[in-house]
């Protein structure tokens, strides 16, 4: 039947199915999987620990101040998330992670188990039960709660002695971050308290362990763990390049050895430190740290490129600090804000603290490591008094504010907010990203389209569990 003798029923008919069509293929959060849509061999999960959208286009505008563009980030840059928990309007990283690793919102402070506390299947663990290859890549302890939430499964984020021995127990191929002291005795200079050498015995169960710059540029194969601290590893802009890998050399290395898998690879990298700045209102230790996490996403896409079966996500667990680019400075709105300022620092808050024992010349470390040569006497009074009561919290704060006033940053807490964050893809699905989402529809469109099933690993878990 040609077009022109449809009946104006059956116009009416056709057309309210290709709007149904159109509704379901277009709407923002639709899990429905396009019958002809290529699906990812390998996914690569990004996760900008505390970094909002203000954080991107504060380290844009430096590198535009330094002459040159964006971000790798900014050519995949599809959509949004809110990031609530289930019991608050700010979520905590494991509560955001925990979204993003098993597709289920949970409560502050839990590692990948639900409200009433019961284990759900992780994004790893599902590729796991595929046969694929594994990784976990961070900068802070590699127990910490972004990449917990992907591999193991505690009431509180705090049990990471617990979460070490869960993270070996999965058999996770590739393992990089900081630390060590979770896997060590305290008679080894760890935080053990049951006297178990974690790292002995994974490397007699067969991981290549490492611990020195050295070590990560040796020949390696998997599994492998690298810990590279005793604790987090170091921000960016103090990182000593012999002693440490920077974030995207962990990332590189880490998918040149999960690519070898004939069955694929799932990697989580996150940049753990960004947020841990953010907390801290250091300007300079955040800035560096985006950078950072923005070059580990350029190896990423390098490879994905050339690759053509990779998915890569990116995106964030919440907004940490309240950053803002302009701000009131005595009274008066500052439209601008100054790169230069932040250009000169040269260190984080947490190593000028190496430099302040009692009785350091604390005005002469701040002029050399802060570039700060003219302090009002507010600011010295201040900076003054909180140094020598050894109070280093409003020793820091003062210092915090002698950068932001002077660079017209703001910042509105120590904590996190409830902003939206930015949320990347690039390769096979990413069309799936487009638009605003809840934070677990990053989980769920990734197990969807690696056709993973959370729900059947879960109830393997929950069992397991009650047995």
């Amino acid at each position: 039947m040609c077009f022109a003798k449809l009946t104006r029923e059956d116009m009416f008919i056709r057309s309210a199915l290709l709007l149904l069509i159109v509704v379901l293929l277009y709407t923002p959060g639709c899990t429905a999987q396009p019958a002809d849509e290529a699906r990812p061999r390998n996914v690569i999960l990004f996760v900008a620990d505390g970094c909002g959208p203000a954080s991107f286009t504060y380290a844009r505008d430096f590198l535009r101040y330094r002459g040159r563009d964006g971000l790798a980030l900014d050519g995949i840059l599809v959509g949004a998330i809110h990031t609530y928990a289930a019991d608050s309007r700010v979520t905590d990283s494991a509560a955001g992670a925990t979204a993003f690793a098993c597709g289920v919102k949970t409560y502050n402070g839990a590692i990948a188990v639900d409200t009433l506390r019961r284990p759900v299947a992780t994004l790893l663990e599902a590729a796991e039960a595929r046969g694929m290859a594994t990784g976990l890549v961070a900068t802070s302890t590699i127990t910490h709660a972004t990449p917990a939430s992907f591999s193991a499964h505690v009431p509180d984020r705090g049990e990471e002695t617990a979460i070490a021995e869960q993270q070996l127990e999965h058999d996770i191929d590739v393992m990089f971050g900081g630390g060590a002291g979770f896997f060590l005795p305290q008679a080894e200079e760890g935080w053990r308290s049951d006297g178990r050498n974690l790292l002995a015995e994974a490397a007699a169960d067969g991981y290549q362990v490492l611990r020195t710059r050295a070590d990560f540029d040796a020949p390696l194969q998997m599994p492998v763990l690298g810990l590279f601290s005793r604790g987090h590893m170091a921000y960016e802009i103090d990182r000593d390049a012999q002693q440490q890998p920077s974030l995207a050399e962990m990332t590189a290395r880490a998918i040149d050895l999960l690519s070898d898998d004939p069955d694929g690879f799932f990697l989580m990298v996150e940049g753990s430190r960004i947020d841990h700045a953010g907390h801290a209102n250091d300007a300079a230790g955040h800035l560096h740290d985006i950078l950072a996490f923005d070059e580990a996403v350029a190896a990423a896409l390098a490879f994905a490129r050339e690759d053509g079966e990779t998915l890569i996500v990116s995106t964030s667990d919440h907004e940490t600090g309240g950053l803002t680019l302009g701000r009131n400075v005595d009274g008066r709105s500052m439209y601008g804000w100054n790169p230069e300022v932040v250009e000169r620092v040269r260190h984080s808050n947490e190593h000028l603290g190496t430099f302040l024992g009692e009785g350091a010349d604390w005005a002469q470390v701040l002029r050399e490591n802060l570039g700060v040569e003219d302090m009002t006497d507010a600011e010295r009074e201040a900076a003054g008094k909180a140094f020598t009561a050894r109070n280093e919290g409003a020793f820091f704060r003062a210092l915090n504010e002698m950068v932001a006033r002077r660079a017209f940053l703001g910042w509105t807490t120590g904590g996190h907010t409830a902003v939206d964050v930015n949320l990347y893809a690039f390769g096979p699905g990413r069309d799936r990203f487009i638009g605003h989402h809840d934070n677990t529809a990053v989980g769920l469109l990734i197990a969807d389209l690696m056709d993973f099933d959370l729900k059947a690993v879960t109830e393997t878990l929950q069992r397991q569990a009650v047995e």
